[in-house]
């Protein structure tokens, strides 16, 4: 009977020990991130998963490898599953519809992260950061960089770069540099050589580096011959960077008395702040990921709740149908000055990452 006793108490404590942790399951939240091929991307993913268990959610993440009918299959499967919650960073933003619309039959609410998602009422709220101030911090470096550099080039000679034409930030980052370099433009003191402008011209599909190297092959070789050297690219992202780097080092900037033009970027990915601290990259865009994927996680917890989500702007993010309530958290500009102040010091990177 003792021993009866003994083990029905020990029991009861295991019960009780086990009951807080049954208490915290808060359900599970689908997350649907675009692609491994970023390090930006993993680590979205890693920081919302750790930030979602620490409050007591299951998290699903599934990356897409940048194929859309993937995507559209994984969150079909999310909604078939019944998650309670959906936080998708989308491929193309515009071929959701159908999916969510199954979504908000469920009542399962669906926040776009990062990207906006175009063409459908039901998407909740939008997590991202104040992607104009990216593109208008990205032209200004650009500007100062290359009075720095090229002090005595009158006009600066600069080639356009824009992210991917089915990326709905890809219009903010380009809009808000071209309120910065359109004035010079205009007055002369910034010439675009080949003359090619907008997102129908300068758009980079998928993002993809190849396709920046590339096309920065054909910029060179049509537009840039004899004395006619270039001076800045706006890069709107670290892997166009990188590519761009890459076709201007093969007709040899970088050495001899050809010095390699100012080269923007974004994301602060490491091979990119290796090229800063290199001379070949000028500057990049820090966005804090955690910061991003914490403002996330307290979006879903209040909707969850029958609460509405802090939100900072509810006016700029229209969709197509609606103007999506959204939080904008600040990008930071990063150059050789201060990289180790934001990336080190901040505990996103250690030192040994980047040297």
């Amino acid at each position: 009977m003792r021993l009866m006793n003994t083990l029905m108490a020990g029991l009861a404590v295991t019960l009780l020990a086990a009951a807080p942790a049954m208490a915290q399951d808060k359900g599970t939240v689908g997350i649907a991130m675009p692609t491994k091929s970023s390090a930006r991307w993993i680590d979205d993913g890693n920081n919302m998963v750790k930030q979602f268990q620490a409050e007591g959610f299951q998290a699903d993440l599934q990356y897409a490898e940048d194929d859309i009918p993937n995507q559209l299959s994984q969150v079909e499967n999310m909604v078939t599953k019944g998650v309670n919650a959906l936080v998708i960073a989308s491929i193309d933003g515009t071929t959701l519809s159908n999916v969510l619309a199954n979504a908000a039959a469920a009542e399962i609410p669906v926040i776009a992260y990062d990207r906006l998602i175009r063409d459908t009422p039901n998407v909740d709220y939008y997590a991202t950061f104040d992607n104009f101030q990216v593109g208008v911090l990205q032209a200004q470096s650009l500007v100062d960089g290359m009075k720095q550099r090229f002090p005595d080039a009158k006009p600066f000679n600069v080639e356009l770069f824009g992210g991917s034409p089915d990326d709905n930030n890809a219009y903010f980052f380009y809009n808000g540099a071209m309120s910065v370099l359109q004035p010079m433009i205009d007055s002369g003191d910034i010439k675009i050589v080949s003359g090619q402008m907008g997102m129908d011209k300068v758009g980079t599909l998928r993002w993809d580096g190849s396709v920046a190297q590339a096309r920065m092959d054909n910029l060179l070789s049509a537009n840039y011959t004899g004395d006619q050297k270039v001076n800045g690219v706006l890069s709107p992202y670290d892997g166009l960077s990188i590519g761009i780097i890459s076709s201007l080092k093969g007709v040899g900037y970088g050495s001899g008395d050809l010095q390699m033009p100012i080269i923007t970027g974004q994301d602060s990915e490491v091979p990119s702040v290796k090229a800063i601290l290199r001379g070949d990259q000028y500057s990049t865009i820090f966005k804090d990921t955690r910061e991003l994927a914490k403002v996330t996680v307290g979006m879903v917890e209040a909707v969850l709740n029958g609460k509405k989500p802090e939100v900072n702007d509810t006016t700029t993010y229209n969709n197509g149908v609606k103007v999506v309530p959204s939080y904008l958290l600040k990008p930071v500009l990063v150059t050789k000055d201060n990289w180790k102040q934001v990336l080190v010091d901040s505990g996103y990177y250690k030192e040994d990452q980047i040297q």
